[in-house]
């Protein structure tokens, strides 16, 4: 009888070191977030982390922001952190700037970026310039973001896309993320970074939820500004892209895919600095090259990438030109059916890859 309870105890045993390695071998736990809780996480704890931080512009606080993304901030950190504007973006955007002068780090909310017009002269000729004019000795740390480029049903005046816009000028960082973990990890870095940080988000993509890795879900997490991160590997053409447009290249190269066309669809994550080295690594990959993007055509992010990758040592790889998918060149229609065929849609992205290809 002893000896029976001698071999179920060491069975018992052997099945719990078992469970304890098979344990250890699972994958780490990730959680579904969405960009809009991402993005508010990542404030609060700048927020906490660095009481220079604060955030100011139009319904912010009480109202929780006008896309509910700074929502409790305002109850949990008050009026002196959290602060509600008139409706005057060159205003508010002026004190932003003067603060971050003076020591504090700012982050501006724009309720959408098409306003941030108002406030050009603000972010260019202040925020932007000032380091390189004062001989590298004010450095402007401050982050204007919110929401960028077309949304649904907003007509002309309410759908530009600042990314070629912002991108154009030296002195700034700009940045695009698509999902939730690049929210989170890039709001932070700009929130730390000690240069003006152009944050531009999609309001499409805010109640867009994405796995978050434990990783990504760490108050220390940030993503680099200026690197790219290939989300799809593939061999025989390179999609780069950026914030919303990430997701329709994706669901493109999954169709391509059953042709037997491998798409590497590449995500930019910051328009400048531009990482080039990662787009030439992939165009020299696949030898093809479509750049895929909201904004209009004439100067764009795709126009600039299509230039540099002319000029660099990837342009002996092509086999084929470089193709661009954008934004219609016109302003933005407000009957649905014309603003549907006025930005790219899956299909212009599929009918590209073939006609580079050839197929």
């Amino acid at each position: 009888m002893a000896s029976l309870r001698c071999f179920l105890r060491s069975g018992r045993n052997a099945v719990s070191v078992v469970l304890r390695r098979e344990f250890h071998k699972t994958s780490p736990a990730s959680v579904q977030v969405t960009v809009r809780d991402a993005l508010n996480q990542a404030m609060d704890e700048e927020l906490e982390r660095d009481e220079r931080v604060f955030l100011l512009g139009e319904e912010v606080a009480q109202y929780d922001g006008a896309y509910k993304v700074s929502r409790g901030l305002w109850k949990k950190y008050g009026d002196k952190r959290i602060i509600d504007t008139p409706i005057t973006e060159m205003g508010f955007t002026g004190i932003a700037v003067g603060a971050a002068m003076a020591g504090l780090r700012p982050i501006c909310e724009f309720m959408t970026f098409n306003f941030s017009m108002q406030a050009i002269d603000q972010v260019i000729n202040s925020a932007a310039k000032t380091y390189y004019m004062s001989a590298g000795r004010q450095s402007v740390p401050i982050v204007f973001r919110g929401p960028n480029g077309a949304s649904a049903g907003v007509a002309a005046q309410h759908s530009q896309c600042f990314a070629a816009w912002y991108g154009h000028c030296p002195g700034l960082k700009v940045v695009s993320p698509w999902n939730a973990e690049d929210a989170r990890g890039l709001l932070k870095a700009a929130i730390r970074d000690d240069n003006p940080v152009v944050f531009l988000e999609n309001e499409l993509m805010y109640g867009v939820a994405f796995e978050m890795s434990e990783e990504a879900q760490s108050k220390d997490f940030t993503i680099p500004i200026g690197k790219a991160k290939v989300e799809r590997q593939g061999t025989h053409v390179s999609l780069v892209t950026h914030s919303r447009y990430v997701s329709h290249c994706l669901d493109a190269a999954v169709v391509l895919a059953k042709d037997g066309i491998e798409c590497e669809v590449v995500n930019l994550r910051t328009i400048r600095p531009l990482d080039i080295e990662t787009i030439e690594a992939s165009v020299m990959k696949t030898n093809h090259l479509v750049t895929v993007e909201g904004g209009w055509p004439q100067f764009g992010v795709g126009a600039e990438i299509c230039a540099k990758i002319m000029e660099g040592p990837a342009f002996n790889y092509l086999d084929a030109p470089a193709t661009r998918v954008t934004g219609v060149d016109i302003p933005m229609p407000y009957a649905k059916i014309l603003e549907d065929n006025s930005v790219p849609q899956i299909k212009d992205i599929i009918f590209s890859v073939k006609k580079t290809l050839n197929v």
